[in-house]
């Protein structure tokens, strides 16, 4: 695989920097934004971070909505660094954007984080100038700054999807997506609920709310292949006990195929007798969750018909736990609308039995769509109009791409980066662009990311990007550029490794961009195809 390529400054020219215009600016501090900061800074460069929001924490920052978790669970997600993990304890195996939210506030002490950030600024335009080898970043607020290299760590999930639907101004109630939701919450006691969309977010508020509300409308675009979570409290002397193990843990995450601490069963589905894979699908099911997906037999992802296997086996215990033939249906539903995983699956706690609840109406937009909103609610295609005093849009991002495209990026020639995606994803390695100088980017288009756990893939690709900027300080080298051949050559390979995988037969899927209308439409994540 070719490496982007890198020139010297003519005479070793060197260009003095100042606090405004550090020799590296960093957008967002999430995970991507804190850990390569802490490591930039290490080697003794002047670092900024420009934040949109008022603190540090990155999605756990923007997402405070009912419900809302990870689905990783600790020590996994979480930052490597024994200076972090070691005095730090954990409360749930799996934390809520509250407990996150204190991680942060916890990591910022420890590593003095705060200090290197500015936050409320809102990048709104990054230009490459030639003359200076330097980019122009300018925010919203009109400041402009002169950095050396931008690193962009805004994940793949900054940019929230609203479907443009027919009178969606008229209503008269509230309305939200769940990645703006009031920081002071909402008092949905007694209240008429839709909500629409039933990904991670669509799950765990439904979860949350649909004992409070006076009536929950779900309306529903495709069944979420969701799997139990398997939450459970944790206290210090266990984990204290098991940090012995932490540095191992923290290595062999890194060696799997996913990030995690388990790997694909090193089986071919059809090579086990049924009695064995009954024993394996329930073992995997007990231990909750992404073990049922990740830890199951190595061809799932490849073969369909191992993968009907897995599915039936899913469909048969989500219908144990819904009391209505209707539901069931609609929930898990005899024919497979796509293969299982070719969707993120969500974790859920008791996400099925809602349904179960007489306030709780499931609305199957497949066979009744959406026809507009109204002022009191939505109509749907059999003429009834859903009375609502709330909205919830739980319907997404504009994934991977969108939070880049969102910033006007333009690169050498003046071509912007929303230009040049238009026309197909085109990276290195999953961490530049050719004609993009001296900007890199983080869980993001054809990287792992949502194939990975976050922490991990963010932590190999910050450590790759310090060391080339180390690499190119120490030898006194200005520029460093993605080649056209390379990101054809990783082009080829993500869309081969696609092509052999299921995930592609999903018909509308952020994975590929076809949950946002007139989305270029190929697989935008770097897929690992397991075969054995």
């Amino acid at each position: 695989m070719s490496t982007p390529a890198a020139t010297r400054m003519p005479n070793g020219q060197h260009i003095e920097t100042d606090s405004i215009s550090p020799d590296i600016l960093i957008v967002g501090a999430g995970f991507g934004g804190v850990y390569t900061l802490y490591h930039l800074r290490k080697l003794g460069y002047s670092v900024r971070i420009f934040k949109a929001a008022s603190d540090l924490g990155g999605v756990w920052r923007n997402n405070c909505y009912p419900g809302a978790r990870v689905d990783s669970e600790v020590p996994i997600y979480e930052f490597s660094l024994e200076e972090l993990w070691r005095e730090w304890t954990w409360t749930e195996k799996f934390p809520g954007y509250k407990e996150l939210r204190l991680y942060f506030d916890y990591v910022d002490r420890k590593l003095d984080i705060r200090k290197d950030i500015v936050f409320n600024k809102y990048v709104v335009k990054a230009v490459f100038e030639t003359d200076t080898a330097r980019w122009k970043v300018m925010a919203e607020d009109g400041t402009v700054v002169h950095p050396r290299f931008l690193v962009l760590c805004i994940g793949f999930a900054a940019k929230a999807y609203v479907p443009d639907l027919k009178g969606i101004e008229s209503f008269q109630g509230i309305s939200h997506h769940t990645a703006k939701w009031p920081e002071e919450g909402l008092d949905l006691k007694g209240k008429r609920v839709g909500i629409i969309g039933t990904g991670a977010s669509g799950v765990q508020v439904i979860q949350e709310i649909a004992e409070d509300v006076e009536q929950l409308t779900v309306f529903q675009r495709t069944p979420n292949y969701a799997l139990a979570m398997r939450q459970s409290k944790l206290d210090k002397s266990g984990q204290d006990k098991m940090k012995v193990l932490y540095p191992a843990i923290h290595k062999h995450r890194r060696e799997t195929s996913f990030g995690y601490r388990y790997q694909p069963f090193p089986k071919n589905l059809f090579d086990t007798t049924p009695s064995e894979r009954l024993l394996h699908f329930e073992e995997q099911w007990a231990l909750g969750g992404f073990h049922y997906l990740i830890h199951n037999y190595a061809d799932i992802g490849v073969n369909q018909a191992a993968n009907d296997e897995v599915y039936d086996f899913w469909k048969n215990k989500v219908r144990e736990r819904l009391h209505d033939p209707d539901v069931q249906e609609k929930l898990a539903p005899s024919i497979p609308p796509h293969p299982f995983g070719a969707k993120r699956p969500s974790l859920e706690q008791n996400y099925y039995e809602i349904y179960n609840r007489p306030n709780v109406k499931l609305i199957d937009l497949g066979q009744c769509s959406i026809v507009e909103v109204t002022p009191n609610g939505i109509l749907t295609a059999d003429d009834i109009e859903h009375k609502l005093d709330v909205i919830i849009f739980a319907t997404g991002f504009d994934s991977v791409t969108g939070g880049i495209t969102q910033i006007d990026i333009r690169g050498l020639g003046g071509k912007s980066i929303k230009d040049k995606w238009a026309e197909g994803i085109a990276t290195n390695l999953g961490l530049a662009t050719a004609g993009f100088p001296n900007m890199f980017f983080m869980y993001g288009p054809q990287s792992p990311t949502a194939f990975c756990n976050g922490p991990t893939c963010i932590e190999i690709q910050g450590d790759w990007i310090v060391n080339c900027i180390e690499h190119m300080m120490s030898n006194e080298l200005t520029c460093i550029n993605a080649q056209e051949e390379a990101e054809k050559e990783w082009r080829r390979q993500v869309l081969l490794l696609g092509s052999i995988s299921l995930v592609t037969k999903a018909k509308t899927s952020w994975y590929l961009g076809s949950n946002i209308p007139g989305s270029y439409f190929t697989l935008n994540l770097y897929r690992m195809a397991l075969l054995t």
